[in-house]
């Protein structure tokens, strides 16, 4: 992992919202034509994407909201394919 990668300042592309769904208690990310459901910890992180903060900013809040450690590399990798996917901007 590279300094770039931590620097980057990622957000939700803007054909893509995410939506908590109260009946079934799951969060979702709609998109054109798709919905994914997402579980908990890459809906936390896709939460924190809103073109504010640096990943390595992501990194922090995740780790103290779930009181963990090194998670940097998981963020990382699940932000490069969500990137890919279309899901997020950087």
């Amino acid at each position: 992992m590279d300094e770039s990668e931590l620097t980057a300042v990622p957000k939700l592309a803007t054909k893509a919202m995410l939506r908590h769904d109260s009946v079934r208690d799951v969060e979702l990310l709609l998109l054109p034509e798709r919905v994914v459901l997402l579980n908990k910890s890459g809906a936390a992180i896709l939460r924190l994407c809103d073109g504010s903060r640096t990943v390595r900013e992501v990194v922090a809040q995740l780790e103290h909201d779930f009181e963990a450690t090194d998670l940097a590399s998981d963020v990382v990798t699940f932000l490069k394919d969500a990137r890919g996917r279309g899901w997020v901007v950087t």
